[in-house]
């Protein structure tokens, strides 16, 4: 991932307008009138080639946020290519045929050869002790010598040096699971810019120095598995799901990231970016007429495709409680997952609501009870799942000095049982519901953060507009709900646990 330029906070009166219209006082009518407003401002468009743009005027301050939406992300690898996704987003700033390279020609040619070498190297590792090292010895030499003729071509950092000479700010990209994004706010005047550039990444993009960046990853990697709970996370993963991609590390597995080769990541580019994968939302100081001029002139000569198949691979339910311990020098952490359904279960808000009452902030129950009054711990949260596919309820405990894992991990199921049997008092539920439509609503305090709201609702739930639902689904939240969800979810056999047993790093 990139570090962005600089951070770009744009608080405007939107926000106010919103929690005045979806407040709980709020009557329906209102809502509709507003949501109504809301929607005289944005302007929906798909070029012929599948490529969707959502554009909302905000004509506060002279800015503008775009924010690309790949609908690719770790769930759509395969054994063999994990990591692929978060890798392409490295190259994604690269930059293209004519940004980026001094001699595109000459460049491609010392590319090509550095693949072709590369492949050769695979084939005679493979062979592991029978291994010809002369032969090994001489085709590394070639390599560096083929790299370094690429090197010769390229000018670095090109295309972001374009954005950052124009005032670009928070110029960045992320992968997920779900997705990859692309993202950058510029004055309004430079949309044009942003058109051609953009456009122009995906319509002639080069991978150049991808095995640099390859090992760039790899040591992003490495650096990862020093951290105690990203070794937990990923081993908890990895038993929670027994079929499911979800079980499989964003980064990628080492070894697949070592052998990555360039036209592996060509081809996954030519399957996953084509304009049918990808949604644009354009939110700030725009003509919504200018933009479907710029988006036709130059986002409709990306050739179409068609849009990849969704994940077919189910998760089957679990037979019974599943358990990992990584032994680590490292203090204790108990995390506990149960799988849980998609954001567009019609129980999505409940669990939302579940996850405020029980380990959202220090109000909620477990810190209360764990952190406050028991004292066996020092951190507590919990989190609902928010995926395309059926993913992981989870609550961790950062067990306090002198206390255990076991402690703390059945002071979790105490709390759970309880949230199963006794119906929670209707002022905790306000105040859930409160936090949790706030929470939300401050996600559209900016620019960006309303575009990257706008994108996944577009793409993961098919409809911008249940981003407004999703608060009108929280409003409906019952406690009947929450004792039905919490019992049908929180079950033994549901269950996969995964805790750091503290040993002597001698």
């Amino acid at each position: 991932m990139r570090h962005a330029i600089r951070k770009l906070c744009i608080t405007v009166s939107f926000t106010a307008l919103l929690l005045f219209v979806i407040g709980a006082a709020a009557p329906k009518s209102a809502q509709a009138q507003d949501l109504s407003e809301f929607e005289k401002r944005m302007t929906k468009f798909t070029l012929a080639n599948g490529l969707k743009f959502l554009v909302l005027e905000r004509h506060e301050v002279p800015v503008v946020s775009f924010h690309t939406y790949a609908d690719v992300g770790s769930v759509d690898e395969v054994k063999g290519i994990t990591g692929l996704a978060h890798l392409f987003e490295h190259m994604a700033f690269k930059g293209t045929k004519t940004i980026g390279t001094k001699d595109y020609k000459a460049e491609a040619q010392a590319m090509a050869k550095m693949d072709e070498l590369f492949e050769a190297m695979k084939v005679e590792r493979r062979k592991g002790d029978q291994a010809d090292k002369a032969r090994l010895e001489q085709l590394e030499k070639q390599f560096k010598e083929a790299e370094q003729e690429a090197q010769k071509c390229m000018v670095h950092d090109e295309y972001e040096e374009i954005l950052t000479r124009v005032g670009a700010v928070g110029f960045n990209a992320y992968t997920s699971n779900d997705a990859t994004q692309y993202i950058v706010s510029l004055p309004s005047n430079k949309a044009q810019l942003w058109a051609l550039l953009e456009s122009d990444r995906f319509l002639n993009p080069v991978l150049r120095e991808f095995y640099k960046e390859r090992d760039v990853v790899t040591e992003e990697r490495r650096m990862s598995e020093n951290a105690p709970l990203f070794r937990l996370w990923e081993e908890f993963e990895a038993i929670a799901y027994k079929a499911h991609p979800y079980g499989e590390p964003v980064i990628g597995h080492m070894s697949d990231i070592k052998t990555m080769t360039c036209p592996e990541a060509e081809a996954f580019f030519k399957k996953y970016y084509c304009p049918s994968n990808l949604t644009v939302a354009i939110v700030g100081d725009v003509n919504p007429q200018e933009i479907k001029k710029l988006a036709e002139k130059y986002f409709s000569h990306i050739p179409s495709g068609l849009k990849p198949e969704p994940v077919e691979t189910e998760e089957p339910p679990q037979r019974g409680e599943r358990r990992v311990v990584v032994e680590d020098p490292a203090q204790p952490e108990v995390m506990i997952g149960y799988h849980q359904p998609n954001v567009n279960h019609p129980d999505s808000a409940v669990f939302e609501v579940i996850a405020d009452i029980m380990g959202t902030e220090r109000t909620s129950r477990l810190y209360k009870s764990l952190v406050k009054e028991k004292k066996i711990a020092v951190s507590t949260y919990a989190v609902q799942a928010w995926n395309k596919y059926p993913g992981l309820f989870i609550f961790s405990v950062t067990p306090a000095r002198g206390h255990t894992n076991q402690e703390c991990e059945q002071a979790v199921y105490a709390e759970i049982e309880k949230i199963k049997t006794e119906p929670v008092a209707p002022e905790e539920l306000k105040k859930a519901k409160t936090r949790s439509r706030a929470n939300l609503i401050r996600q559209l305090d900016s620019n960006m953060g309303l575009a990257s709201q706008l994108t996944f609702y577009q793409v993961v739930t098919g409809d911008w507009r249940n981003l407004f639902k999703q608060l009108d689904k929280i409003d409906k939240v019952t406690v009947e709900d929450i004792r039905r969800v919490a019992k049908e979810c929180f079950t033994t056999k549901n269950r996969t646990v995964g805790v750091i047993e503290t040993v002597d790093s001698r």
